[in-house]
């Protein structure tokens, strides 16, 4: 009924970019601290500024990541190594934590200053997943999912939440790894093979084939179907409607 293979009975749903539009805020965020980052370092050491690019870069350093590794992931791509500092450091200092903690200062901003809107094929193909009795969990990288999925509206839509504050308090390892989705699944009861991701990262969409899930299906909103299906996708779409559209055509 769900454009899903028989045999899966629960579904695993990125957040950013696939359930709701913050996958844009997110990036701006990451341009923003990485630029003004990035200009005083090269003041500093007198190489050029090059500027973070909010897709190339995004899509394939921090995307989907937790936001230290995309922190370390980014820099190590432009050479630069940083302390790691503290989990308490201000977001002016120049270490691993600060920069987490000045993006994420930035996020919360545009949060508060834009709202958080649902995709709407995203609500209508979870209301159907619902409808058709398949389990639910939400599972992100992101620290700040509560306040994200209260303000879509989509709380009462998912059983499972396994976000960044809970990957931290069990010790699991962020995409690419698949640790988040494989305690989702558990969380839910069912075996991984019984399980399908929805990822519209690359790292997400990584996770989900070395996870052993039974379906993974990527969401191409930014035109990289090709990477998603290199990196495992059995699927692209560009709106999870489209499952449903594909259900209901003859």
């Amino acid at each position: 009924m769900l454009g899903l293979p028989a045999g899966v009975v629960a579904g695993l749903f990125d957040l950013d970019g696939v359930l709701t539009s913050t996958a844009r805020l997110h990036a701006t965020a990451w341009q923003r601290m990485f630029d003004d980052f990035l200009a005083e370092w090269a003041r500093r050491s007198g190489q050029p500024f090059r500027p973070f690019d909010p897709v190339d870069d995004y899509t394939s350093y921090v995307d989907g990541r937790p936001r230290l590794d995309g922190v370390r992931t980014f820099l190590a791509s432009r050479g630069i190594t940083l302390p790691d500092g503290a989990i308490d450091d201000p977001p002016e200092r120049e270490t691993v934590h600060g920069l987490g903690t000045r993006k994420n200062e930035i996020l919360r901003r545009l949060i508060r200053e834009q709202g958080v809107r649902p995709y709407p094929g995203s609500v209508r193909y979870l209301t159907a997943a619902r409808e058709a009795g398949l389990r639910r969990a939400v599972v992100t990288a992101s620290a700040n999912a509560e306040e994200v999925i209260q303000s879509a509206g989509l709380a009462d839509l998912f059983e499972v939440r396994v976000d960044g504050l809970v990957a931290a308090e069990r010790g699991l390892r962020g995409k690419p790894a698949p640790d988040t989705f494989l305690a989702a699944a558990a969380d839910l009861g069912v075996a991984a093979a019984q399980a399908c991701v929805f990822e519209d990262s690359i790292a997400g969409v990584q996770a989900g084939r070395d996870g052993g899930f039974g379906y993974v299906v990527g969401v191409d909103r930014v035109g990289h179907a090709e990477d998603l299906l290199r990196h495992g996708a059995s699927i692209v779409v560009s709106d999870l409607a489209e499952l449903l559209d594909s259900r209901e055509r003859p």
